[in-house]
């Protein structure tokens, strides 16, 4: 019965939307609405060292703290410490979009043996919130994996967005060991993040955040643009080096941290930016990631490329659902060609080059999760030979 008043809700809140983004138009940027329910403060100096905490949180208390739970999960973490959580930022009516990240990179049991979380993250919508509350309400009955605190759903919001999250992870689940945060119009690769980045056979890190990583960003002064910060609200010529918004992951003891400092500092209507600002406030700097692993413009879809990056931004619902069954197909190989050398070499030097390649960067990097069938490419003397190796998941 679901499914039918899913078809039914989509299409109906589809035409809301269409309506809402007009509406947006219409009303251009406001940023009295746009951080509603925040005081108007100075904001904290990046050029210079901040002054102590104590010192400016009475005067300059900037992320209200009253915001309220609308719709909440507290005891996902009571008989469990997940080594991942999903933080999935949707706006209310995004009911189609949610359901298709569930029954792909948002399934909970995609990586054996791996406890993940994910939840979706939102406010209320700022037209039809009365409207769209109870179809909300009926899903996050179902499927238990909604947060939501009641502050206006729009795009110069998504700071408070992201802030919810690591409110929620500070105060229901402080042991989680990874977090990401993700748009909701990506293809996220966990189980290669799992087995690649976060490699849980390790000790867990701390003080970590990763990403694809802007540095020296200007803040845009003008109000033509979508990414326009008023010149009051940030005033420095650049921003701290941060996490591009679609998709970064950080250490869950950073949640906390994150959420307390941000009580203390002018919050700014470009969440990213904001965290790398959290981060220069706490004295924290983000890490390098391997290139290519966090793609913030669209990617192509090739299985055997997307196998090996984390994140690829501009994918919606209708394109997770159609490219993801070939993405787990389990029968599907994909081809590695090494140039190793002249073919000079002989096959005794060749297994030695051969066997230390599988060792020290497979099975560390890879924890054994893949099994190889090596076959010779036989070359001319003058040339280098070739290994092919068949990656088999």
């Amino acid at each position: 019965m679901w499914k039918y008043r899913e078809e039914f809700h989509v299409a109906q809140w589809q035409l809301l939307h269409q309506w809402d983004s007009a509406y947006k138009s219409a009303v251009g940027f406001e940023w009295e609405c746009a951080m509603e329910r925040t005081k108007e403060t100075k904001p904290s100096g990046l050029i210079s060292p901040p002054p102590p905490v104590a010192k400016r949180h009475p005067l300059e208390v900037v992320y209200s703290t009253d915001y309220k739970f609308l719709l909440n999960e507290p005891k996902k973490c009571w008989e469990r410490s997940p080594l991942l959580i999903l933080l999935v930022i949707t706006e209310p009516q995004d009911f189609a979009t949610r359901q298709a990240i569930r029954q792909t990179w948002g399934n909970e049991s995609s990586v054996p043996g791996v406890s993940i979380l994910c939840l979706f993250l939102t406010g209320v919508h700022p037209k039809f919130g009365y409207l769209l509350q109870a179809l909300l309400e009926e899903e996050s009955s179902i499927h238990r994996d909604i947060i939501q605190q009641d502050f206006l759903d729009t795009y110069n919001n998504l700071t408070l967005k992201t802030l919810v999250g690591m409110e929620w992870i500070s105060k229901f689940c402080p042991n989680a060991t990874y977090v990401v945060k993700a748009d909701n119009d990506i293809f996220l690769n966990v189980n290669y993040m799992v087995s690649y980045l976060l490699q849980p056979h390790l000790p867990p890190k701390k003080n970590y955040m990763t990403g694809h990583i802007y540095r020296n960003a200007k803040p845009v002064h003008d109000k033509a643009y979508k990414w326009y910060v008023p010149q009051e609200v940030y005033p420095n010529e650049t921003y701290p080096p941060y996490c591009a918004g679609p998709g970064y992951v950080f250490s869950g003891d950073l949640a906390k941290k994150i959420y307390q400092v941000a009580k203390t500092i002018k919050v700014i209507n470009m969440e990213d930016a904001f965290m790398g600002i959290c981060l220069y406030e706490l004295g924290i700097s983000v890490t390098e990631s391997p290139w290519g692993l966090f793609n913030v413009y669209k990617v192509k879809y090739e299985k055997c490329k997307f196998s090996k990056v984390v994140v690829v931004h501009h994918y919606g619902p209708e394109e997770l659902l159609q490219i993801w069954p070939g993405f787990r197909d389990q029968n599907q190989t994909c081809k590695t060609i090494l140039h190793i050398g002249p073919a000079s070499l002989g096959c005794c030097q060749l297994c030695k080059i051969l066997i230390c390649h599988l060792l020290l960067f497979h099975i560390y990097k890879y924890k054994c999760t893949l099994t190889y069938t090596v076959c010779f490419q036989r070359a001319s003397p003058n040339t280098q030979r070739s290994i092919i190796i068949h990656e088999s998941p």
